[in-house]
């Protein structure tokens, strides 16, 4: 559920009682001092009661008939920290007194707007609630002026035939009231000086909102209501090529045509701001049986570029039973869309413009539909994607990225990615979820972006920049499942509590009615259905095509099957053959749009079934190009215990222990579902004589020595940001700042994994610290061996299960005098080893790790044992690199003057792209395109300082400080 919901009250009586929960005086003014009682000595469900509770809050909101939190709300869930303490009456009763209006803090204008006062109680860490019977909130009238309505219900939609009557009947308490009943705006009854109200209003042809208006006092209470008229059904078959969701008219852009697929339902309206959110006949969709059935409709006369908001009102007159008759939706297929909970919390520097939540009469989510949109230039049109097997990808998520949270913080900092040498960026999911403070994972439109993130263009310029870098950039993308604001959710669910949200119902041709597989959040998808697989590839296709995003990582590929149940883990671990299927269409999909895209599963199963995928088409294909769909392999627990200390194995972070033909295993130590290894060493590590695995610069050096055994595997490799700065903020970091997670203190007392993290490691200038820094500096030479050198593409064995693990890279194809060769030593013990390094041969053999390739070591004796001290590495070949930097550049070749500089600088070289950083690493400003050598370029919008410009041709990158004054 998304909000806090309305329940029915008995009205007219001096003190109420409703489920063990009194207010005293009742009725009661918002300037009215009340105590508010509750009897905790009886449970009749699993939130209505308690169990001896230490203390008990009121959490406590007022609003009105919509929404009774929506105005103010009072009380930090699972907070003990006073805010609405109750006190202990003795008897297994607690109260709270206090001044409506001074308790919440109210305006004079909240103050007029308030009607209800909700109520929920906790113990004293939230573990333990306290609502009605049916679970759902205490909720009472604010005011001794009160007014009900009978008939029809407030905020309901009766649905008639044209030229049907609507009964209303209302009465109020506090003494004879005027009553004006208004439809569409315009007055269509008076009754004044009654407390009753009876009103029949005939012969009614079209839809109407109306609004009863009750005056006692000069205050006045206004109840809402609609009649929706049966349009009938226009059968009319659309001609042409058209998708569901919005189809924009490329040769006029004041027209655009709305496809809906709707089964089951007797009518659709189109509401929005084009007809003031009043559709009339108009704006009643036709239906095309020769698509499915689908209703569609032309919008004319739109203004081009002006934005315009719009819903569906999805209309069933014979309902499932508990699913309500009418369903006011966005479009399922929104590329944007806007919400009434979630908006204004967006900062306007995340994205300028925002447009507003318009008065839709509900508070649902609207869709965004906007004709002659412009067009994103992008600067790299056709990117060179790297190969599979050199990916190093980085795992983001923006939320924790920056101290903004949004799509600029990535762009900004890519010299910091460039400089790691990282080839690929991975976001976790940007797809509009549910709140802002998220994971991504609770989706609620697939195809549209988060606005919490920054706006389309700039998710572009993001991709864009990338590119410019060499950089790929995956989505994360969750398909598994939707979330309750989903309209393929709401379309077709329970609703018996009538609020617009609900579980799928039997009608749903979606999702299931339960989870199919053992692991599911949020609505299953039923990816058997037709309409769900048509669903999938239009979100694969939006994002390839409008977003030119380079590949996807399929979030929980194991609950793509039907043939399981919710409690039968082992059947969703077995292999099964409706989900290899359809996965593999997914991909061919994909590959069908880009024969380079990225295809990656989070299936963390068995070989058997992952051999399927990742042996999928790596051969015999009439384009030449190896697909092939890489898995995730979490070794977390193996490189845990092995930095904690602890000898283990990690064969498996690497193809061949998987049985895999191809280099297809995406291994990774750490990720945003597994703590951070330096948490764990900092927290648990082993320790020896002066030496502590816990001393946090001794666990940041042994991070280092992580990252040779992990990046140099070949085949694909991931990082979770900041494991690269050795981040030691544990993943159970609470906002507050404490670590809670029951796995580690044994209480269930919370779980703050999903809680906001904080930003240490720009606060702090972590790329400052010498320490992390050597970190930084280690992975980024690591990975652009890896990248790089045409050795770490052949093959490979490792010798893992002891704490001196060793790995052998190795290309016999290579010619002799080149690096065909790589050994990899490590010690993960808390004492120095003597490490035999079993050299393929004897020679001179060079420290890779060395960037100016003069360091090395004569082998007289292959066996001969190599002193590495605890938490230390090694990183041989049998030639130098060719990427020692001696060979790359002369950076002296170079000259930027005058230095400093006041408007403007040259450079004495032809260059292809100049990038401005400050002494952070942001970046500040990018000149693209070419220049010729003495190119002028003006940096008079820059304020004074010292600042890093980064210069480059096709083959040399240079970097030079620069002053400006």
């Amino acid at each position: 559920m998304n909000k806090l919901y309305l329940i029915l009250i008995t009205l007219f009586s001096f003190n109420f009682l409703v489920g063990q929960v009194t207010v005293t005086p009742n009725p009661f003014e918002i300037d009215e001092s009340i105590t508010i009682t509750i009897d905790a000595n009886s449970s009749s469900t699993n939130c209505n009661g308690f169990s001896n509770p230490n203390k008990v809050y009121a959490h406590l909101g007022v609003g009105d008939d919509n929404d009774e939190y929506g105005i103010k709300v009072v009380g930090n869930w699972g907070q003990d920290d006073g805010v609405g303490e109750m006190t202990n009456n003795g008897n297994g009763t607690w109260s709270i007194t206090f001044t409506t209006n001074t308790y919440f803090g109210l305006t004079p204008a909240e103050e007029a707007n308030v009607t209800k006062m909700g109520m929920v109680f906790r113990n004293e860490n939230g573990s333990q609630e306290f609502k009605d019977t049916d679970c759902t909130n205490f909720i009472f009238d604010v005011g001794t002026f009160q007014v009900s309505l009978s008939s029809p219900t407030v905020n309901s939609t009766t649905i008639l035939a044209s030229g049907g009557s609507l009964s209303i009947s209302a009465s109020n308490i506090g003494g004879n009231a005027n009553y004006v009943l208004k439809a569409n705006g315009s007055t269509i009854n008076t009754q004044s000086n009654v407390s009753s109200y009876n009103y029949n209003h005939t012969n009614i042809t079209s839809n109407q909102k109306y609004d009863l208006e009750v005056t006692l006092g000069g205050t006045t209470i206004t109840k809402s209501f609609s009649v929706l008229i049966d349009p009938g059904t226009t059968v009319e078959t659309l001609t042409g090529d058209y998708v569901d969701g919005i189809n924009y008219d490329p040769s006029d852009p004041t027209k655009a045509t709305l496809l809906l697929y709707a089964n089951g339902k007797d009518f659709v309206y189109v509401a929005g701001s084009f007809n003031n959110w009043q559709p009339d006949s108009n704006y009643a969709m036709k239906r095309d049986y020769s698509r499915n059935g689908r209703y569609w409709l032309t919008l004319t006369g739109l203004t081009p570029g002006q934005i315009e908001t719009y819903q569906y009102w999805v209309v069933d007159k014979t309902p499932t039973t508990n699913s309500q008759a009418l369903v006011e939706t966005a479009d399922p297929y929104s590329t944007l869309v806007l919400s009434y909970y979630d908006d204004p919390w967006i900062p306007t520097s995340t994205y300028p413009n925002l447009p507003a939540y318009p008065n839709t009469g509900n508070q649902f989510e609207v869709s965004v539909l906007q004709t002659n949109q412009p067009e994103y230039n992008w600067q790299v049109t056709n990117f060179n994607k790297p190969k599979k097997e050199d990916l190093i990808v980085y795992e983001v998520l923006l939320r924790d990225f920056d101290a903004d949270r949004n799509f600029q913080d990535i762009i900004d900092r890519i010299s910091y990615f460039k400089n790691l040498n990282i080839n690929a960026i991975e976001l976790m999911p940007v797809m509009e979820f549910e709140g802002n403070e998220s994971w991504g994972y609770n989706t609620a439109f697939h195809r549209a972006l988060d606005k919490y993130y920054g706006t389309a263009e700039k998710l572009k310029e993001l991709v864009d920049v990338c590119h410019q870098n060499g950089i790929a950039v995956i989505l994360d993308i969750a398909l598994n499942h939707a979330f309750g604001r989903n309209p393929m959710v709401r379309m077709w669910c329970n609703d018996p509590d009538g609020d617009g949200y609900g579980a799928p119902n039997t009608d749903n041709p979606y999702l299931n009615t339960v989870p199919r597989h053992s692991y599911n959040v949020g609505s299953d998808f039923n990816h058997q259905s037709g309409r769900t697989k048509e669903y999938v590839k239009s979100v694969v296709k939006h994002w390839i095509e409008e977003f030119k995003i380079d590949g996807f990582r399929w979030d929980l590929t194991k609950g793509f099957t039907q043939n399981c149940t919710e409690n039968d883990q082992t059947c969703t671990n077995n292999l099964q053959a409706d989900r290899v299927a359809v996965l593999k269409e997914y991909a061919d999909y994909s590959w069908n749009l880009d024969p380079t895209h990225y295809v990656i599963f989070e299936h963390l199963g068995s070989d058997a079934e992952e051999q399927m995928w990742a042996d999928y088409r790596i051969s015999g294909e009439a384009d030449g190009i190896s697909k092939g769909i890489m898995m995730w392999s979490e070794m977390w627990n193996d490189y845990k215990s092995l930095a904690n200390g602890y000898a283990s194995s990690f064969d498996r972070m690497g193809h061949t222990a998987h049985g895999f033909t191809e280099k297809r295993t995406l291994g990774y130590p750490e990720s945003h579902d597994k703590d951070r290894i330096m948490y764990e060493m900092t927290t648990f590590g082993n320790s020896g004589t002066g030496y502590d695995i816990k001393d946090l610069n001794t666990a940041l050096a042994r991070m280092s020595t992580l990252g040779a055994v992990t990046l140099t595997i070949p085949g694909p490799k991931m990082v979770w940001h900041f494991a690269d700065l050795g981040m030691d903020d544990s993943i159970w970091l609470c906002s507050d700042g404490v670590t809670v997670n029951s796995d580690y203190d044994g209480n269930n007392d919370g779980d703050c994994k999903l809680s906001t993290k904080p930003q240490p490691q720009w606060a702090e200038n972590w790329l400052g610290n010498s320490n992390r820094k050597q970190v930084y500096d280690d992975w980024s030479r690591l990975i652009q061996l890896k990248t790089q050198e045409a050795v770490f593409e052949g093959d490979y064995t490792i010798e893992s299960g002891t704490l001196t693990p060793k790995i052998y890279v190795f290309d016999n194809a290579l010619p002799t005098s080149s690096l065909k060769n790589v050994v990899i030593l490590a010690n993960f013990d808390v004492t120095a080893q003597n490490v035999i390094p079993n050299f393929p041969n004897t020679g001179t053999w060079y420290d890779l790790m060395d960037e100016t390739g003069g360091t090395s070591i004569n082998v007289t004796d292959t066996s001969n044992p190599i002193n590495l001290s605890a938490g230390t590495f090694k990183i041989y070949g049998n030639a130098a690199s060719t990427l020692n930097t001696s060979d790359i550049l002369d950076v002296n070749d170079f000259t930027l003057y005058p230095n400093p500089a006041a408007n403007t600088f040259k450079i004495n070289k032809p260059v292809e792209t100049v990038s401005i950083y400050d002494t952070t690493g942001k970046l500040i400003s990018t000149f693209k395109g070419g220049f010729k050598k003495n190119y002028e370029f003006n940096i008079s919008n820059i304020t004074q300082g010292l600042y890093i410009v980064n210069f480059k041709t096709d083959s040399t990158s240079v970097s030079k400080r620069l002053l400006i004054n």
